[in-house]
């Protein structure tokens, strides 16, 4: 997936929409544990209720993980029904990696080869050895994580440092590595009044902006300080779409929520462009 061919998609959905499939066993519906995989049969009911109005998905391998063996099956199923059946959206390994550089590369070897996403998150804190193994797959992208949108965020990333927020010396040293033309970076919805600095440094790269919806942030705001005129944007939403209902309607009431999302960007993106 090419920055190109996401921006064609965005065009042509009129929508810069995540979903973030965050799967929780003990939020979805009850009807779906009886299923041999209760994780696939969600995340494939979810995906094709959405996909019309989502450009990319997201999921949190945390959620995968806890589960063990049958999370980790069930994280493959999801990223090959993805790349098999909607090739045009936009995938992210929500993994948040970052380690000396023989095990960065091992981890992007192991999403980016092994599982076939087109992204995945990465912390930034080891600094350049620790992200460029994932630059280095130039068909790849790798989002950073500057300033993320929960409450301890302010305990590191916002400090001062030499006259300088931390988030912003992120920025600004990451342009530097290699192929950072690849980089993307987490900003959170709510810290929407930050965007404007962060688009004094990193004008055109593309933000993923978490914490719409059920951590409170603004649609409106994150556009406002963040939109650029290639939207330059993927808000993501996970909460308040998948667990839109717990009923057998789940998939429905889904798509009825992603719609109403899009249908809002729609409106930004005619005014805006």
């Amino acid at each position: 997936m090419t920055t190109q061919k996401l921006l064609d998609q965005i065009r042509r959905k009129k929508s810069f929409l995540c979903v973030g499939l965050d799967v929780d066993l003990q939020k979805i519906p009850g009807h779906l544990l009886e299923e041999e995989d209760p994780i696939f049969a969600f995340n494939k009911a979810i995906i094709d209720a959405t996909h019309h109005a989502a450009v990319a998905y997201k999921p949190n391998i945390a959620f995968y993980e806890a589960c063990g063996v049958k999370g980790w099956k069930a994280l493959r199923k999801t990223i090959d029904y993805l790349n098999e059946n909607y090739p045009d959206v936009f995938t992210i390994a929500d993994a948040k990696r970052g380690d000396i550089g023989n095990t960065s590369a091992m981890y992007a070897k192991a999403f980016f080869e092994d599982l076939g996403f087109d992204s995945v998150t990465v912390a930034p804190y080891m600094g350049k050895d620790s992200v460029e193994p994932f630059l280095s797959f130039e068909d790849k992208h790798t989002i950073l994580l500057a300033l993320t949108s929960n409450e301890g965020a302010f305990d590191f990333q916002t400090r001062d440092s030499d006259g300088r927020e931390l988030y912003k010396r992120v920025l600004e040293t990451s342009r530097q590595w290699e192929n950072s033309k690849n980089l993307m970076y987490v900003a959170g919805a709510t810290k929407a009044e930050y965007l404007t600095d962060i688009r004094k440094i990193i004008p055109d790269s593309f933000l993923l902006v978490p914490g719409i919806g059920a951590q409170g942030g603004s649609l409106e705001d994150v556009c406002k300080y963040g939109m650029t005129k290639d939207v330059g944007l993927l808000v993501n939403s996970a909460r308040a779409i998948i667990y839109a209902s717990r009923g057998k309607d789940f998939a429905e009431a889904a798509k009825s929520e992603a719609e109403k999302i899009q249908h809002q960007m729609a409106a930004v993106m005619d005014t805006a462009m």
